[in-house]
């Protein structure tokens, strides 16, 4: 049995990833560069849907997102420029938002997958050129086209799927 060192599942001998989380279990992989997964396109059940929240973002305002089937929301006060992605140790490249412990090498999250921007009184929502692709309410962002992100406002970056509320 090999141990892993991320994530501390027992995985049969031999394997060079972890069976749990993907994590390289041999020196030379886990120092390996893994690239974004490309997942099957379109899912036949991303319908867009309208919301009516508020895209006005106060001075003092923070940003709450409930990422699906994780217990904790994430809290953050948006700075001018939020990065959202996932953290490879072998990568320059580091996310303001670290989506990481939420499954996101299996869900397709790029290393700087989506940015959120933040204006005198709005945010906005912009796709960094990801290999799967970023969603704002089941439609899919042309990458580095600002749309307004409102209050209630479901966003999808690859597979993982988090509603963004402001507080």
């Amino acid at each position: 049995m090999m141990s892993c060192p991320y994530c501390g599942y027992k995985n049969r001998e031999g394997v060079m990833f972890c069976e749990e989380c993907g994590q390289g279990l041999k020196a030379e992989v886990a120092n390996a560069v893994l690239p974004t997964r490309q997942l099957e396109t379109a899912s036949t059940n991303l319908a867009a849907r309208a919301t009516w929240g508020t895209a006005r973002f106060g001075q003092d305002a923070s940003i709450i997102i409930h990422i699906r089937d994780a217990t904790d929301p994430v809290v953050l006060q948006p700075a001018k420029k939020t990065v959202m992605g996932r953290a490879d140790a072998t990568s320059p490249q580091k996310p303001d938002l670290d989506l990481t412990p939420y499954g996101a090498l299996e869900k397709g999250v790029s290393r700087t997958h989506a940015a959120i921007y933040r204006s005198e009184d709005t945010l906005t929502l912009v796709d960094m050129g990801s290999a799967n692709g970023t969603h704002l309410n089941g439609q899919r962002l042309v990458p580095d086209q600002p749309r307004i992100l409102r209050d209630g406002d479901e966003i999808r970056l690859g597979k993982l799927v988090a509603h963004v509320y402001f507080k």
